[in-house]
């Protein structure tokens, strides 16, 4: 599910540009640190940027679209549409219940690069459970998370990650 209403094309266009702009410029990061300090560092900053970067774009997302903290799993579920990542990443977003949203990454630029030069993937398990805790945490502090599925899990699974977000009672 894609809950952003429909664009025009040219803006489409132009908002997937700037994601994959933002998208390269922390890929280069990260290999910088990597290729000075080694891929354990690298991992370690990695989590301390996303830490402080996800509410930033929760916070921008809610204030752009009016969403007012505490909006449970319906506001989760719009805010994730408008992430940087659902502009160049192919994501399902689904509600198997009232108290549940499972976000499903289908198709991921870095990994799906990584596959075409041969490489393995990326573990980007550590960093994406704090990336989706604190983002989710944002809009609504009873949402709690479980990662289903991410690189390093070596169980063959048609999406390259997966979450699954429910909220507290």
């Amino acid at each position: 599910m894609n809950g952003r209403p429909t664009t025009d094309e040219k803006t489409s266009e132009r908002l997937s540009e700037l994601a994959k702009r933002w998208l390269a410029m922390d890929g280069l990061w990260f290999q910088a640190v990597e290729n000075a300090y080694g891929i354990d560092k690298a991992i370690e900053l990695d989590k301390e940027v996303w830490m402080q970067f996800s509410p930033i774009e929760a916070k921008r997302i809610m204030s752009e679209l009016g969403i007012e903290p505490g909006g449970g799993l319906e506001a989760l579920e719009l805010a994730l549409s408008y992430r940087c990542y659902a502009y160049i990443n192919r994501q399902e977003i689904s509600r198997p219940s009232p108290e549940t949203c499972v976000l499903k990454m289908i198709a991921c630029r870095v990994q799906d690069a990584r596959c075409r030069k041969g490489l393995t993937a990326f573990p980007c398990k550590q960093v994406g459970v704090i990336e989706y805790e604190t983002f989710a945490r944002t809009i609504d502090p009873r949402i709690k998370v479980r990662c289903i599925a991410c690189p390093p899990d070596d169980e063959k699974r048609d999406y390259w990650c997966g979450w699954e977000f429910t909220l507290a009672k």
